[in-house]
């Protein structure tokens, strides 16, 4: 399981468990997890911050388990909880509503599962505290609401009776959350574009950004990635580069470099081998690639003044000559020769309005689930906002944008 548990966060299955106050959803979660994940209490509104848990669920694998505050909760504070759970539906990607069946179902649960409706969220319906119920049936609509319960339904992929208490239904509430699991072909960062035995070269610049006795995660996932296509990965330096193409003696079939030495491994790689970049690979893997194409144009049309927001899914301490901050401000100042203003949001901060900007220019998101990529994709361009990624932006104002594209030819050929 120790290779499972250090699944990263955005390779894991998000699952929120949402609800009214006091519908028992830490005590489902705790059931679920076979954890004291959450705090339970009796008292309304006790988990008042979205809790979260990294951790391993047979029969579905590696999980990230969301605990969130009652929906319904009131007051000013109440309304930022609230908040804070609507926030939590960007990066679910399987919902759990749990509905206390002696006091049956509400508005707000159907205003719940309308909004997993929306965000095509899976969602199963938990009819906690089975166990004290006299006829779950009778005490399943609540309000005399016509109606109610059709629409909740039909919203949901189904209800199973469960009870925190004693445990019936868990296991297969676990299941059905299992079976809702998205299926299909596994994305890939690169194998999909190599052949087995192909020589693949990487190249890592070790800087003062650079972290303390390893590689960053999209490094790591890269390599794993060729491995198991069966090609081989030699990962150099950017001092190195030129030396170890002349060793080798033989062109490798693909260079993947850091964006950050674009410009300098552009000169360096023949152009008839194929150059790209870790960010660009990890764009595409995230679904934001397509968006980052589309959008880096709007760097043309920048004016004096024009606000760009930097946004990174992670938070790290920020360092000279940091990529987010220093790098990427100076290389669109270089490129446009225009004042331009720049702002950064950096984790969860991602804003909710974005029409100040001219510009969102994005990570590659390897700390994030693929679905809240795409959340922030489709939020930024639904609000007339062009939105890129760092890798891209980097090729573009370097010139060796439709090189870097050269092994996804359907965007290549747009530019």
């Amino acid at each position: 399981m120790a290779g499972m548990n250090e699944t990263p966060s955005g390779e894991r299955i998000h699952i929120g468990f949402f609800g009214r106050r006091n519908a028992g959803k830490s005590s489902v979660v705790n059931a679920v997890t076979g954890q004291d994940l959450a705090v339970v209490s009796d008292v309304k509104g006790t988990t008042t911050d979205p809790v979260t848990k990294s951790m391993e669920i047979l029969p579905l694998g590696p999980v990230v388990i969301i605990d969130t505050p009652g929906y319904d909760d009131e007051g000013s504070l109440g309304e930022l909880r609230v908040q804070r759970t609507r926030k939590i539906l960007e990066k679910t990607d399987i919902a759990v509503l749990v509905v206390d069946t002696t006091e049956g179902f509400r508005k707000v649960d159907e205003e719940l599962t309308g909004l997993f409706k929306e965000r095509n969220i899976p969602c199963l319906i938990a009819l906690n505290k089975s166990d004290i119920s006299e006829d779950t049936e009778d005490h399943s609509i609540g309000e005399e609401m016509p109606g109610l319960l059709q629409r909740i339904a039909k919203n949901s992929d189904g209800m199973i009776h469960v009870s925190a208490l004693t445990g019936d239904g868990i296991n297969e509430l676990k299941n059905r959350i299992a079976a809702l699991k998205p299926q299909g072909e596994e994305g890939r960062l690169v194998a999909d574009k190599i052949d087995p035995g192909d020589l693949v070269l990487l190249v890592v610049p070790i800087d003062k950004a650079a972290p303390k006795g390893r590689l960053i995660l999209p490094q790591q996932q890269t390599i794993r990635d060729i491995l198991d296509a069966g090609a081989a990965a030699l990962v150099v330096q950017d001092t190195e580069l030129a030396d170890t193409l002349d060793m080798i003696g033989t062109k490798p079939a693909l260079v993947i470099t850091d964006s950050q030495v674009f410009g300098k491994v552009d000169k360096i790689v023949p152009p008839d081998v194929p150059l790209t970049s870790f960010s660009i690979l990890m764009a595409r893997y995230k679904g934001l690639l397509d968006d980052a194409v589309k959008g880096v144009a709007a760097i043309n049309g920048l004016k004096d003044g024009d606000k760009v927001l930097i946004a990174e899914g992670c938070t790290h301490h920020r360092q000279c000559g940091d990529i987010g901050t220093v790098k990427i401000p100076k290389w669109l100042r270089e490129f446009t020769g225009k004042e331009l203003t720049f702002e950064t949001a950096s984790g969860t901060g991602y804003p909710d309005d974005l029409t100040p900007y001219a510009l969102v220019v994005h990570c590659g998101g390897c700390m994030l689930n693929e679905r809240e990529v795409r959340h922030r994709a489709a939020k930024t361009t639904a609000q007339g906002v062009p939105i890129t990624n760092y890798g891209t932006m980097i090729a573009y104002v370097h010139g060796i944008l439709k090189r870097s594209l050269s092994i996804f030819p359907e965007l290549a050929d747009t530019l």
